[in-house]
Parts: structure tokens; C-alpha cells; sequence
């Protein structure tokens, strides 16, 4: 046999060929997270059962965690015996029976009034006929006395006996083989009460015991139809159990009613519950399959990037995991309002996580089934879905146009704003006591919205850091201008810096006309030329003394110095830790586009055709994405518009419209996904925004010599008086 650990490596130098499959890696994922979900909302962890029995004290009190409306399956089979065992047999009555049970005495009585007329035989022959009239048997005494001619005694036997005999078989019951021996018992008792001799009793009696046969007899398939129908007419016996209403108290002996209402709300289940695990999990596939046709259809870019789909389930599978572990919390002195900390299930933080890092539809999405499985964890209760649906809701639509990191913490008490409410409501309408609905809405929806924002909070940088994903928060934070970076860039490069802020404004207007990442086109144009700190004054908006440095050295050596402040705003932005999207804009935001002047200028030094163009382009890669190529666009038009002596509307338009088509036709936007109306709207919006900074200003008066003039009126004034005095 193979050791353990010879099996192991084996095991796994077979599975990581597989594993390196990315159909294989995302299959394993899948089932992992389904095997998660199905477990949380399906199996309780800290079972809140008792193990009672029939007739045994309880030691504890239990009262019911909800409401229940449930069938009592004993009760109802109790009643419904009760109901089959009233019908009564049912008896399929043959009407020849009794004629012919009285044809049958009266031929016997006939025979015999034959014997007694015959006088002229002696007395052995009559004997000897009457036992052959009779077919049972009678003493010799008897059969010799009835011989005796007694034709009236006779016919009344005969009309006695028959009439007896028709009685019993024309009764509603008749007469059933069960109870055939006990009727001719009883109609013999009669014949002897009528006071008829010996003989003639002995001869009524013997022919009841020998003709009466039964006329009823039993119908085993209408008896069962009855039995049935009547059951059926019995319906379910319902048992309604209120929330908090006491099952079994400590000192009650247990009965069938009470294992029964213990039973129906799950307080006596013992081992896995293998139908609600089966049909948990045919849901929870069901749930997944819809979320990924959604984002196959709708988002798939997403549904191709196995990190997001990673990401997803992993927040999914945590915030359930603490929704789980908050409804396993107890409150011994309040168990009222322990069953209501379910609202606490903070649904919320998964919405506004995944709105912040991957999409707010996909998000609203989530929420939706989320709270769908909040329901089905906590035993079916549509309070507590409702509850964190509408929460859910709230928080994703808080966290949907993130403007700075306060807003997260509002997200959270915007929730617990609309949890409190829902409660309340949900409180109103099952009835619930005002201090208990009070009580819980406030608490728990406050601790609902604040639990949501903090697990945000404090998940979102592990999950940016750990699925490489830029969020809107992260932006934000690298934004502000107390970010080492950017103070450094306004220290050391002032005149970049301040054209970095114009790039942006101009970038974040031209994203929004296309619908591209305004946040990130605005950080990423802080920061585009971050290389620049490293040679700040080979810069021309960094000159401030007017000496050009390029004016001494070759214009290939500038080219090289120029071009090179890409690759060190991308190594800086590394060693800054700053997002990959970042980056890529850094590294995009001139392509590989030509520096022309010092292209031309080399030209105009002679010796052009030793001069390779490409020397003097970028290194590239061209934009990829349509935030990259916005911020080239702005970068070159602020730039170029700067440079204007005579900024006129038509002249800047002019100028906007021309880089935007030089850059075009230099094949700069070839790998991006900006289309021609795209472009349109793009200058549109530079020229909106480059309106607004170099507008025309009014020529303002020379005030210095409005004041002289002023101060010379003032002074004429106050002399004319004293000269008309000296002319008088």
C-alpha cells in the first residue's frame, strides 16, 4: 500500500496540469461557490433543537422563534379514521330469500297436515312419513304427537312462524351470515314465549333453525368507497402557531401535540435535512445561471475576466457567511427580539461592494438574489428579504456616484435610514408590539447600514489589492492634492502640475460627452506626467526665466530627454504603487506619436536624410482604451492652445479640430475604441471647457491715471473760491 504522502504527490502532479486549464480553474471556482451557498442558506450550524420524547418532563421552556400555519398529520388521520370507521357495512340485500324461506316452512307445514289427514294408516306409517316430510330431526314423542290431526294448531304455527321468519329477513338489516345463528336463537326464544304445545314449539323452532338462511350479504368495494369518501370529507386539521407563543413550558409532560408543533418548526429535526439540501442547491444553481446569462448578455467583459467572477462569489459566500452567523445570535432575556435579528443581515455591504468595484447593475442583480437566499436561510421569513432587498437597493444607489470617501459612511446611514423604515412597516403589518417593532427597527436597521458601511470600508482595499481593480474610492484618494505624488509634482514641476489640472478638466468633460470613466480619466491626467519631476526645467511650462536648455544640446539628445519622461512617470507611479489603469494612461498618453519640432528641427540642421523619423516618435503602446486616448487628445490640445498668441473662438476651434485630426490620421487612435461621432463630441467638450479659461476679457482703464486726474479736479475746485474772493 501507498504511503499517504506518495498519494498526495501524485494527486496533485495530476491535478495541476488541469488546474492550469482556465475552463478547469473557473469550473472549480463555480462549484466551490455553490457548495458554499447551498450549505450556508440550507444547513444550521447551531442548531436551536430539543430532544424530547413522549411523556417526558421538559426541562425547558420553548417558544415558537415565528409564525407557522401547519397540518397536524396525526390529528388529521385520527379524525379521518373516525370518519371511516362510522360508516357502517354495506349489504347487498337478495329479495327472493324471504319468499322462499316461508315457501320452504310453508311446504314442510303442508306435508305434514297431509300426514295428519291420512287417518286410515297407523300410527308407525304416519311416524315414518313425517320423518320424511321433516328434514331435521325430531323425538319420537314429538313426530308421534304431531301425527294428531290439529289443523287449526297448525295453520297457526305455519302463519306464526312465517310471519316471524318475514320480519326478520324484510328488516332494514336483514339477516347476515355473521349474525345468522344469533337470529335463529332469538326467533326460537319467541316461539317459546307464544305458548304452543311441546310438539308444535319443538316443530316452529325446528323449522326456523332449518330454513332461515341470511339475505344480506357484505359489498367490500361499496363499504371502501364509503370509507373513502368519508375520509375525504374530513379536511386537514391546521394548527396556527404565533411568533413567541409558548410551545411546551418547563414541568409539562410531552405529548403527540406537542412533538408535533415542535416538529413543524424544524425544533426536533435530527441529522441533515437531505430534501432541503437537494432542493437548496437545485436553486442556488438556478440563481447562479441567471446571474451569468445577465452578465453574458449584458456586461462581458466581466463574465471573461475570471478574477471578477472570483470576486463576486467571494463577496457573496462572506456577506452570507456574517448574515449566518448574525441569526445564530441569542437573546436569553428577550428571545422576542432575538428572533428579529435576521434584519441585521447586511446585504448592503455586498451591494455596495460590488457596485464600487465592478458594476451597479450587476450589483442590483446580486442584491436581488441575495436577499432572495436571506430569505430561505432564515426559515422562509419574507420580513427579512424585504428588509434587505429595499437596503440593499439603498446602499447600491448611495455608492453609485462616489465623489469623495465620506460618501461610504452616508451610504451606511442611508441604509439604516431605509431598514429602519421597512422594519417599521414590516412591523405594522404582522402585528407586532410597539416597543418590540420600535426596539428592532431603530437597532437593528441602525446596526444594519452601519455594519454595511464598515465591512465596505474594510473589504475594499484587500479586494482592489487582491483582484487588481481601481475603484472609484482608491480614485479618489489619489485625487486629492495632499497625495505625495502631487504635492511633489506642485514642488518640483509647478508649471506641470497646473497643466495637468487643465488636462484634466478638459479630459473629464470629454469622457463624460462619450460616457467613458470620468474619475479615472481626471486622476489619470494628474498624474500622466508625473516622469517630468525628474528633469523638470527641460519642460517648457516649468522655464520660468525664459532659458531654454534645448537651445544648447542636439535635438536628438531632446527628443530622447523629452520622450523619456514616460518611462519614469511609469516607473515612478510603481514605486508610488499607484493602479494599473493609471499607469497604462501614463505610459498611452502620447503613443507613439512624433515630437516634430525636434524632428524638424533636425531636418532644418542639414544632413536630412541621415535623420530616421522614428527616432523621434514615442516608444508607445498607442491608447488602448478610450481614457487613454482622451487624456492624449487633452494633454495635445492644452498644450497647443497655450501656445497661441491670438486665442480667438475660430482660431482654437481651429486648432482643437486639427490635432484632434492629426493624431487620427497619424494612426495614434487606431487601437482604441473611439469612433468618429465620439470625436465630434470629444472637441466639442475641449471647446467648451478652453472657452470658459481663455475667454475674452474686457480691456480695463489706466487706473492710475483716473486717480491723477481725479486728484486734479478735486484741487481746482478748492482754489476757485479764494481767487473770486481776491478779484472782489
Amino acid at each position: 500500500m501507498l504511503p499517504l504522502a506518495t498519494i498526495g504527490k501524485q494527486f496533485v502532479r495530476r491535478v495541476a496540469p488541469l488546474m492550469g486549464r482556465r475552463r478547469v480553474r473557473r469550473s472549480a471556482a463555480a462549484v466551490i461557490f455553490f457548495l458554499l451557498i447551498t450549505i450556508l442558506i440550507s444547513i444550521e450550524f447551531v442548531p436551536q433543537r430539543v430532544n424530547l420524547r413522549e411523556g417526558q418532563v421538559s426541562p425547558v421552556q420553548i417558544p415558537a422563534p415565528r409564525s407557522i400555519v401547519f397540518e397536524d398529520k396525526a390529528k388529521t388521520e385520527e379524525m379521518r379514521r373516525q370518519a371511516a370507521a362510522a360508516v357502517r357495512d354495506q349489504y347487498d340485500r337478495d329479495p327472493l330469500v324471504s319468499a322462499a324461506v316461508q315457501r320452504d316452512i310453508s311446504t314442510a307445514i303442508q306435508g305434514i297436515r297431509e300426514v295428519q289427514a291420512d287417518t286410515r294408516a297407523d300410527e308407525e306409517v304416519r311416524v315414518t312419513r313425517l320423518r320424511g316430510v321433516l328434514p331435521f330431526s325430531l323425538s319420537r314423542e314429538t313426530l308421534v304427537a304431531l301425527t294428531r290431526p290439529a289443523p287449526h294448531t297448525l295453520e297457526q304455527v305455519e302463519r306464526s312462524v312465517n310471519g316471524l321468519v318475514a320480519q326478520a329477513l324484510d328488516s332494514e338489516e336483514g339477516i347476515t351470515p355473521d349474525k345468522l345463528e344469533a337470529k335463529k336463537a332469538s326467533l326460537a326464544d319467541q316461539v317459546a314465549r307464544w305458548g304452543f304445545s311441546k310438539p308444535y314449539q319443538e316443530l316452529a323452532q325446528g323449522l326456523i333453525r332449518y330454513y332461515l338462511r341470511p339475505n344480506s350479504f357484505f359489498n367490500a368495494e361499496k363499504t371502501r368507497l364509503l370509507k373513502e369518501a368519508a375520509m375525504a370529507t374530513v379536511p386537514p386539521q391546521m394548527v396556527t402557531i404565533r411568533q413567541n407563543e409558548i410551545i411546551i413550558r418547563v414541568g409539562d409532560v410531552v405529548t403527540k401535540e406537542h412533538l408535533a408543533k415542535l416538529e413543524a418548526l424544524g425544533l426536533t429535526q435530527t441529522g441533515v435535512p437531505w430534501r432541503i439540501l437537494l432542493g437548496s442547491a437545485f436553486l442556488v444553481a438556478l440563481l447562479m445561471v441567471v446571474v451569468l446569462l445577465y452578465l453574458y448578455q449584458q456586461n462581458r467583459e466581466i463574465y471573461e475576466h475570471a478574477g471578477h467572477l472570483y470576486l463576486l462569489g467571494i463577496v457573496v459566500v462572506v456577506v452570507l457567511a456574517v448574515g449566518k452567523a448574525i441569526t445564530a445570535i441569542n437573546i436569553p432575556y428577550w428571545p422576542e427580539l432575538g428572533n428579529l435579528v435576521g434584519y441585521m443581515t447586511p446585504i448592503a455591504a455586498a451591494g455596495m461592494l460590488i457596485a464600487i468595484l465592478l458594476d451597479t447593475r450587476l450589483a442590483m442583480l446580486v442584491v436581488a438574489v441575495m436577499s432572495f437566499l436571506v430569505t430561505l436561510m432564515i426559515d422562509g421569513q419574507v420580513r427579512f428579504g424585504l428588509v434587505a432587498l429595499v437596503g440593499g437597493f439603498v446602499g447600491v444607489y448611495s455608492v453609485s456616484k462616489l465623489s469623495q470617501r465620506g460618501d461610504l459612511a452616508r451610504a451606511g446611514v442611508y441604509t439604516s435610514a431605509a431598514n429602519i423604515v421597512v422594519i417599521l412597516i414590516m412591523g405594522l403589518l404582522s402585528n407586532t408590539p410597539w416597543g418590540l417593532m420600535i426596539t428592532s427597527g431603530v437597532g437593528f436597521g441602525l446596526i444594519n447600514g452601519i455594519l454595511s458601511s464598515i465591512l465596505t470600508i474594510g473589504a475594499l482595499p484587500y479586494l482592489e489589492s487582491a483582484f487588481g481593480i481601481t475603484s472609484a474610492v482608491h480614485l479618489l484618494e489619489l485625487s486629492h492634492p495632499s497625495n505625495p505624488l502631487l504635492r511633489h509634482l506642485l514642488t518640483e514641476a509647478p508649471g506641470t502640475y497646473h497643466h495637468s489640472i487643465i488636462v484634466a478638466n478638459l479630459a473629464e468633460a470629454a469622457a463624460e460627452a462619450v460616457g467613458g470613466e470620468t474619475l479615472l480619466v481626471r486622476v489619470g491626467a494628474y498624474y500622466h506626467d508625473i516622469g517630468k519631476i525628474k528633469r523638470p526645467y527641460f519642460f517648457i511650462e516649468n522655464q520660468l526665466n525664459g532659458e531654454n536648455p534645448h537651445d544648447k544640446i542636439a535635438p536628438s539628445l531632446s527628443t530622447l530627454i523629452l520622450t523619456s519622461h514616460v518611462k519614469d512617470g511609469a516607473e515612478m507611479a510603481r514605486e508610488y504603487k499607484l493602479p494599473q489603469a493609471i499607469i497604462d494612461i501614463i505610459e498611452q498618453h502620447h503613443g507613439s506619436g512624433l515630437c516634430s519640432y525636434f524632428y524638424h528641427k533636425a531636418l532644418e540642421n542639414g544632413h536630412s536624410e541621415n535623420v530616421n523619423e522614428d527616432e523621434y516618435r514615442y516608444d508607445g503602446p498607442k491608447p488602448q482604451t478610450k481614457e487613454a486616448a482622451i487624456v492624449m487628445l487633452a494633454d495635445s490640445v492644452e498644450a497647443a492652445v497655450r501656445s497661441l498668441q491670438n486665442r480667438t473662438p475660430g482660431r482654437v476651434e481651429g486648432m482643437v479640430r486639427k490635432i484632434i485630426k492629426d493624431k487620427l490620421m497619424d494612426g495614434q487612435l487606431d487601437e482604441c475604441d473611439l469612433t468618429f461621432k465620439d470625436l465630434d463630441k470629444i472637441a466639442e467638450a475641449f471647446l467648451q471647457v478652453l472657452g470658459g479659461i481663455f475667454h475674452t476679457r474686457i480691456e480695463y482703464p489706466d487706473l492710475s491715471k483716473e486717480m491723477e486726474r481725479r486728484r486734479n479736479k478735486s484741487a481746482g475746485s478748492r482754489k476757485q473760491p479764494a481767487r473770486k474772493s481776491a478779484g472782489g
